[in-house]
């Protein structure tokens, strides 16, 4: 029987990181180990094999069922990242001779970043969408870039560092009328507010386990039965030709077992909650802690996710302060994590590199509580006090 409430690891600390990985849902400890006794291929004919081939039957069903669309045009990966490199190298393969062209928005993922730099390696034009200081796009240059040689248009649903919705739906009905393709990495928005691919009207979306509390190493692809793929992974008969390679069972059925879950629980009600406690969280540092700068508080938002930028401190110096006592924060996207570059992301918006390394981004999920920012405010009051204090004691010495 599925769980009516959240209930999701925990560490001893408090957990705010969230769009770089969602804890596992306890619920599944319930189901793996059976899972894990289903150890036959699922592509086999035999009995063994039945088991296997029924989750994943059952958990393409769930999730489609969940986004509105047919079942058969789910298909499972290792995550999003394959699924952005599959989607646009193909587009290319497919149309890179009638249609050379791509729109991309400047403050992508990685992963859809540099799939569309290789590409322009091999003669594509990628046109990249400019952001204005709050992450908005600028539909205008989009419109005056678009046109017949146009393939396709890339944008994310939810951007992973600041949390900027983007204008997808709008931007649905311009690539139609140019004859153009559509893909949004929907990572940040599935189960955080609700989503509907046919509605939405995309070509291509793609998703990822780990983000939902499921397991990482599994994801998804949404191809919609008339655009156009041809398989990153060639191999067997998998996923419909579309993807080769034994699918990863275990991770396959416990996105289906999430996604039902998230139909018994009341996702409206804990997602106000969290942007309630987001919300006191912006309230009380701007309040207590001088020179703090809330990114893109003036565009929609994911209701979890505070970006800001406390003036002169380092973020990596405030990072390691808080791990050191209990609070797991990050500067940024995790697939960053190590790099002493700023954020491309706040370059594209316009931030200066100082202002780049000062960014703190926290991201709250199921299990998040009042209290859990309440005492996260207070250690952050701390500690930014006293760094800035070190500093000033440095420079008076330095003089």
């Amino acid at each position: 029987m599925v769980s009516k409430t959240p209930m999701i690891t925990t560490l001893d600390g408090v957990y705010l990181d969230h769009n770089a990985t969602t804890p596992v849902d306890t619920s599944l400890y319930e189901f793996i180990p059976n899972w894990l006794s289903q150890f036959g291929n699922p592509s086999s004919i035999h009995q063994a094999s039945r088991g296997p081939r029924t989750l994943i039957r059952e958990a393409r069903h769930h999730i489609a069922e969940t986004l509105g669309v047919s079942p058969l045009e789910i298909v499972f990966n290792s995550g999003a990242s394959e699924g952005n490199n599959s989607i646009i190298k193909s587009v290319w393969d497919r149309k890179g001779v009638e249609r050379n062209e791509f729109i991309c928005s400047s403050v992508e993922h990685p992963s859809v970043m540099k799939a569309m730099q290789a590409i322009q390696k091999k003669g594509a034009v990628i046109h990249w969408i400019p952001v204005n200081r709050d992450g908005e796009l600028d539909m205008a240059f989009v419109q005056r870039v678009l046109s017949h040689k146009t393939a396709l248009i890339s944008v994310m649903s939810a951007n992973n560092e600041t949390g900027t919705l983007f204008p997808v739906a709008q931007l649905v009905p311009l690539a139609r009328a140019a004859g153009a393709l559509i893909h949004s990495d929907c990572v940040q928005v599935f189960g955080k507010q609700a989503l509907n691919l046919k509605e939405l009207g995309v070509d291509y979306a793609t998703f990822s386990g780990h983000k939902f509390y499921a397991l990482k190493g599994s994801g998804f692809m949404y191809l919609k039965k008339t655009a156009p793929f041809v398989s990153l992974i060639d191999g067997g008969a998998q996923e419909r030709f579309r993807r080769g390679g034994t699918e990863n069972t275990l991770g396959v059925a416990a996105m289906g077992h999430i996604v039902q879950k998230m139909k018994s629980i009341n996702l409206t009600g804990v997602w106000a909650d969290i942007q309630s406690h987001r919300d006191f969280f912006e309230t009380e540092v701007r309040t207590h802690i001088p020179g703090v700068h809330v990114t893109a508080q003036k565009s929609p938002r994911l209701g979890n996710t505070s970006h800001v930028m406390i003036q002169g401190i380092d973020a990596e110096t405030l990072l390691i302060n808080l791990d050191l006592d209990g609070f797991f924060v990050s500067t940024g996207a995790a697939c960053s994590s190590g790099n002493p570059e700023p954020s491309p992301v706040l370059l594209s918006m316009g931030f200066s590199r100082q202002e780049a390394q000062t960014s703190l981004r926290i991201s709250l999920g199921w299990n998040s509580k009042r209290s859990d920012m309440e005492r996260f405010v207070e250690r952050l009051k701390d500690i930014v006090a006293r760094l800035r204090q070190m500093k000033k004691e440095w420079d008076d010495v330095a003089l």
